[in-house]
């Protein structure tokens, strides 16, 4: 059974991250975070889900912009939200 690719990938775009420093919203709100990822449709910085207010989560359903990379050096993966696995 061949594997398809993800239909939301058509949704990448090339994004320059709004907050290389972190978290857009937690910047804003002063919260930690543990880790970065990167919105490849529009360049919103959010928190992953080990963090305590999920922002990179929240904007994927909120924006309907699925597909997430890690804005962390060496990590080269991506995850789409909308299928809950890796794109």
């Amino acid at each position: 059974m061949a594997i398809e690719p993800d239909p939301h990938l058509s949704m990448v775009r090339p994004v320059t991250p709004h907050t290389p420093e972190g978290c857009e919203e937690c910047l804003r709100l002063g919260s930690p975070w543990v880790h970065l990822r990167l919105c490849l449709t529009c360049g919103h910085v959010g928190c992953c889900d080990s963090s305590p207010l999920k922002h990179a989560r929240a904007h994927a359903y909120a924006e309907e912009h699925p597909i997430v990379e890690p804005l962390e050096p060496g990590e080269t993966w991506r995850w789409c939200f909308a299928h809950e696995a890796m794109a």
